[in-house]
């Protein structure tokens, strides 16, 4: 492929061609001015499509890089920002948690691709979703990497947050009164259609907001489908996706985790999300809970109102991918999203559901 050609495109409902998601010979002066690598640049989209942040494998010569850039505009208030999101991690590993890509170059210049972007390193490992690596293939190792997942995340809540770069990330008030009434507003902006359900849940959730524990980082989007493991051996190399990342209450990352999390004989979790972890060895949702409950020294409940919290913002977010999905916004690889049609209510169920249980 020429370097002045562009790497995707596609056609909106109207036939109009979209902007390109890369413009290779834009990517390669970029990569020169930063001193990252020489020669044509050959990229590929690797990742889950589906209308969230976009990644691509960059190579030039012996060396790797990975972009990450947000979908195309028009994009909802204050989602997608990928230079909010590389300076978390970069704070965050001026902090101590290493469990990170090495980021190496930030661009707000929008004049490049229309959007910001952020490249960092290639990391050789693996991102468990429908397989795990050889290293991971006994039940002994999957329960060590169930619980090395616990213990990544007690690692990032253990990061000091009155450091200056994460300081600048906190927020006066309450981190859960605040995320109620953020996604109460994106469901406004967000819906397609009437959802009861998906309102009655918010009521319910803003009726009966926590008390919070002292803040920490918090992910936002903490599963195993959102870390990267090395091939030989049960450890999470790196937590990725950091682009719910916020200061705030740590049991939103292990509510998150739970309504993610398909343990071995149960059902599959709401949002079919790494469902290898039904597999024999892996540690259950109450092993997990336990687990992170001695390792943080923290008191967790209420779990289930942060479980149903993570499911209702789920049902949200989807709602915004569906939504770009109907006005003709994605492309044709991204058709997946016509699933949040049931998949939206489905979540809204069921986090009804879990603020119901005993």
């Amino acid at each position: 492929m020429p370097a002045s050609d562009i790497v995707e495109t596609s056609a909106d409902a109207s036939g109009l061609e979209k902007p390109p998601l890369l413009i290779l010979e834009r990517i390669e002066a970029f990569l020169d001015r930063h001193g990252l690598g020489a020669g044509a640049v050959r990229a590929q989209r690797i990742g889950e499509g589906g209308g969230s942040n976009f990644t691509f494998l960059l190579e030039r010569d012996e060396v790797r890089y990975v972009l990450r850039r947000p979908p195309r505009p028009p994009l909802p208030p204050s989602a997608h920002d990928v230079v909010r999101e590389a300076r978390l991690q970069l704070a965050l590993r001026a902090a101590g948690f290493v469990r990170l890509p090495t980021i190496v170059a930030v661009c707000e210049d929008e004049s490049l691709l229309g959007v910001p972007f952020y490249v960092m390193e290639e990391l050789d490992g693996h991102v468990p979703t429908d397989e795990l690596p050889p290293g991971v293939a006994g039940e002994e190792a999957r329960r060590a990497l169930g619980l090395d997942l616990v213990d990544a995340l007690v690692e990032i809540h253990a990061a000091d947050v009155s450091t200056p770069e994460l300081a600048a990330f906190a927020r006066p008030g309450s981190y859960n009164e605040r995320q109620v009434r953020r996604f109460t507003q994106l469901w406004e902006l967000n819906r397609t259609r009437d959802l009861r359900q998906v309102e009655e849940v918010g009521a319910t959730l803003a009726a009966a907001i926590p008390e919070p524990l002292p803040p920490t980082v918090v992910h936002g989007d903490y599963r195993l489908g959102n870390t990267m493991v090395t091939r030989d051996r049960p450890r999470i190399l790196a937590v990725l996706d950091w682009e719910m990342g916020a200061i705030g209450d740590p049991r939103a990352d292990v509510g998150y985790l739970l309504a993610t999390y398909s343990e071995p004989g149960g059902p599959p979790n709401p949002l079919g999300t790494s469902p290898v972890t039904a597999l024999p060895g892996f540690p259950s949702r109450a092993e997990l809970v336990e687990w992170y409950a001695t390792a943080s020294g923290r008191a967790v409940e209420p779990l289930a109102w942060f479980e149903a919290l993570a499911l209702w913002k789920a049902a949200v977010f989807c709602e915004a991918i569906y939504g770009r999905y109907v006005r003709g916004e994605l492309g044709a690889e991204d058709e997946r999203a016509a699933r949040f049609e049931e998949g939206v209510p489905y979540l809204a169920d069921a986090a009804a559901a879990a603020l119901a249980a005993p």
